[in-house]
């Protein structure tokens, strides 16, 4: 293990930059700014590295994520949190917390910025309310009283998905399955009724720019995507992303989309589909 304490915190500064701003280039530029900061500060007088590094790199994600919440406002359809590739093979050092997953992503966009990096903090990274009032230059009140309005909020919000790994993964083989194979009767079955499917596209791909609900409308639709696909050359996998199943679809050797599914109940509930190629940086890299 390195002497270095920040390529040993490394790991941890970019999920906490990540899990705040929901991108990956915009964590790894909080990571390189806190470098910057690290090199340049007297640090003498530092008695716990790793609280002072995460002050920085909180400070430095909650001035970028209010600017980010600015630009969002043009955001053409629906904004969806930038997706991670976890598992085997992800990028050494990159590891996704364990409860925070692409809904709860989802959710954390409805916080304020102060609520959402007391959240993390607190809930997802186990940090004291005293740690988190000195990365914020709040009182420990404050944060407790935030932290308590936040958990309120995000319970309230968090929707009801499987979370037995097994199950999920058979519920996502099984709809690859039928999707890949154009199977419309298959493709009813394994959706739940009451699915939705959301794409990230802000204009930059064919898709639509509302979510699409219904099992019948999905279906129909995935099936009309696979007969197109296959026409024009395209190649699907199977991969783990935000701790999720996923898969990921290439044409010509160029990532064009990522997607995960979300079960309930041992059918699909949702799907998020990402077709901004803005918002696949972080699997390019993989």
């Amino acid at each position: 293990m390195t002497d270095d304490p920040f390529q040993r915190h490394r790991g941890l500064l970019f999920t906490v930059a990540y899990e705040l701003l929901g991108s990956v280039a915009d964590a790894e530029d909080v990571v390189q700014d806190t470098w910057l900061r690290w090199s340049a500060d007297d640090r003498s007088d530092v008695l716990e590295p790793k609280a002072y590094l995460v002050r920085i790199a909180t400070r430095l994600a909650l001035n970028r994520l209010r600017a980010l919440r600015t630009r969002r406002e043009t955001y053409v359809g629906p904004w969806l949190p930038e997706p991670l590739v976890t598992g085997p093979d992800a990028a050494g050092g990159i590891e996704l917390a364990e409860d925070v997953s692409m809904a709860m992503l989802v959710v954390l966009e409805t916080l304020t910025p102060v609520e959402r990096a007391v959240f993390v903090l607190r809930e997802v990274f186990g940090f004291a309310h005293t740690e988190i009032a000195s990365a914020l230059d709040r009182s420990e009140a404050s944060v407790r009283q935030v932290a308590h309005r936040a958990r309120e909020h995000v319970q309230a919000r968090r929707p009801r998905f499987d979370t037995d790994p097994e199950q999920r993964r058979a519920v996502t083989e099984r709809f690859l399955r039928a999707a890949s194979e154009g199977n419309l009767a298959e493709l009813m079955e394994v959706l739940a009724p009451d699915v939705v499917m959301v794409n990230d596209t802000d204009g930059k791909a064919r898709a639509g720019r509302r979510p699409i609900i219904g099992r019948e409308k999905v279906a129909r639709l995935l099936t009309g995507v696979v007969v197109r696909s296959e026409l024009a050359g395209y190649r699907f996998e199977y991969a783990e992303l935000n701790g999720e199943p996923g898969v990921i679809g290439w044409l010509d050797g160029r990532l064009d989309v990522a997607g995960l599914i979300e079960t309930r109940d041992g059918q699909v509930a949702r799907l998020l589909a990402f077709r901004n190629p803005d918002r696949l940086t972080g699997l390019r890299r993989r």
